[in-house]
């Protein structure tokens, strides 16, 4: 009987200590985990949201949005998926998260105060898993949720302009340096600035957090850091100083999902990933930001101030003439409109132009070509219209044509316009100069209106002449 007693007082004993032991051991593992508070901001959350849908209008001026519907629904899904795993004590109900393609090759992606998202095109061509795509994506869903960007501000001052918005948040893209140095170079330099340490180090965190929660391992939020750091060579110059060292987020993120809930079984190589890696891999090659900038100072949108209308008067049968620069003249419908820009010119009735270009007219210039031979000149022109309208593909090869009496090629582009959901034909005109400068010409319809315009088109390439 007194060994039972005493049997059962040891146990007693023993169940004691072994529930101290685990409330004990609770603390030691939270204290041991990155504790993330809001930071400070004076700034309301209604002011976010304005100031990222302000600073949208001009990041999509200033970038190639890539038009591209599967891939774009495609990111859409995996953003939601995280956005709904961020913690209750982040979530903002004014913020409404949205997520773009932008068609530049470098491996990055922005985030914009209040939701909007930018995710580089190069990111998830080089991603090898939807679960190295969606980190990236995290943590700049992080910077939103904690709203480092007015925070950031709330420490500096004031906003400034608007460029200096944008630059301020580009510093705070994934890859940092080059996408911020470059919008900075556009004009935002005197106000360029960028997150602290602390705030990425909180964006890695909480981003860590939200792939865990959602499905996904955040060891490969650190494996992508491990990509990031082979493309900037460690952390080279192009990286801003203030941001953690690649390699060193790569062993915090690691630590951290030690501390996490994380699936026996993630979601890591997906089908839907595959497929649109696969297609964005079979556009033409996309520009670098540092392309996309040094061409945005060099080139302005003349057509932008226009609106898009369903309804395009068809092409007068009286002409007009047109001369430019003493060195080209031709014939054009009376009521198409001219946009003249440095070495090129567009025309196009009302309805037909705004700020994504013409849907119905024509566009004649000159183009400085890396090659001295025709053939590699044109193919070179047409790449470029590639890259920047991803919705079209040449339909066939170049044909032997007569431009302004000259040899030359035709090909022609097609594809599904974003502007007006429609089928498009874009027909490309090319001719060599004595300078060795590219003479092009284009002509842009849609599809089912090309019967109506081939007459002012033919009547245009009739007329043309070149005296150079």
């Amino acid at each position: 009987m007194e060994y039972k007693m005493k049997s059962n007082l040891i146990q007693r004993k023993l169940a004691v200590t072994s529930l101290m032991f685990a409330i004990l051991i609770v603390p030691i593992a939270a204290i041991s985990q990155t504790q993330i508070k809001m930071p400070k901001n004076k700034y309301k959350v209604q002011d976010d949201v304005k100031i990222g849908a302000q600073a949208s209008t001009e990041v999509e001026k200033q970038f190639p949005i890539l038009n591209d519907g599967d891939a774009t629904r495609y990111i859409e899904r995996v953003g939601a998926r995280l956005v709904s795993a961020i913690p209750t004590q982040f979530r903002q109900t004014a913020f409404e998260y949205r997520f773009k393609l932008v068609n530049a090759s470098d491996i990055n992606a922005f985030a914009l105060p209040g939701g909007p998202m930018y995710v580089n095109r190069g990111m998830i061509e080089s991603a090898r898993n939807e679960g190295e795509m969606a980190g990236v994506m995290a943590h700049e869903i992080s910077h939103v949720a904690l709203r480092h960007a007015t925070a950031q501000q709330t420490k500096q001052g004031s906003f400034g302009n608007q460029l200096g918005i944008i630059g301020m948040i580009l510093g705070g893209a994934i890859l940092a340096g080059e996408a911020g140095a470059q919008l900075g170079a556009m004009g935002a330099a005197a106000w360029m600035t960028k997150y602290s340490r602390e705030y990425e180090t909180q964006a890695d965190v909480l981003g860590a957090r939200i792939m865990a929660d959602a499905g996904y391992d955040p060891r490969d939020l650190a494996n992508m850091f491990k990509t990031i750091s082979a493309q900037g060579g460690g952390g080279g110059p192009e990286w801003l100083s203030s941001h953690p060292d690649p390699g060193n987020r790569f062993e915090k993120i690691n630590k951290e999902a030690t501390f996490l809930d994380v699936s026996s079984n993630p979601t890591k190589l997906t089908r839907d990933f595959e497929r649109v890696q696969a297609r964005l891999r079979a556009m033409p090659k996309a520009m670098t930001m540092a392309e996309i900038q040094k061409r945005s100072q060099t080139t302005s949108n003349p057509t932008a101030s226009g609106k898009y209308s369903a309804n395009i008067a068809y092409p007068s049968t009286r002409v007009r003439s047109y001369s430019g620069g003493n060195w080209v003249r031709m014939n054009v419908p009376s009521n198409w409109r001219e946009f003249p820009s440095e070495n090129a010119v567009q025309f196009a009735p009302d309805g037909a132009f705004g700020d994504q270009g013409i849907t119905h007219g024509v566009m004649l210039g000159t183009f400085k070509s890396q090659n001295a031979n025709l053939n590699n000149g044109t193919q070179e022109y047409v790449n470029g219209i590639l890259q920047a309208n991803a919705y079209l593909r040449q339909r066939n090869n170049f044909q032997r044509a007569y431009v302004a009496g000259r040899q030359g090629y035709s090909t022609v582009l097609a594809g599904r316009s974003p502007v007006t959901n429609r089928n498009e034909v874009v027909t490309v005109y090319t001719t060599q100069l004595s300078s060795g400068e590219l003479f092009y010409l284009v002509t842009v319809v849609p599809e089912a209106e090309a019967v109506r315009y081939d007459n002012a088109f033919r009547n245009i390439l009739g007329s043309l002449r070149l005296s150079e």
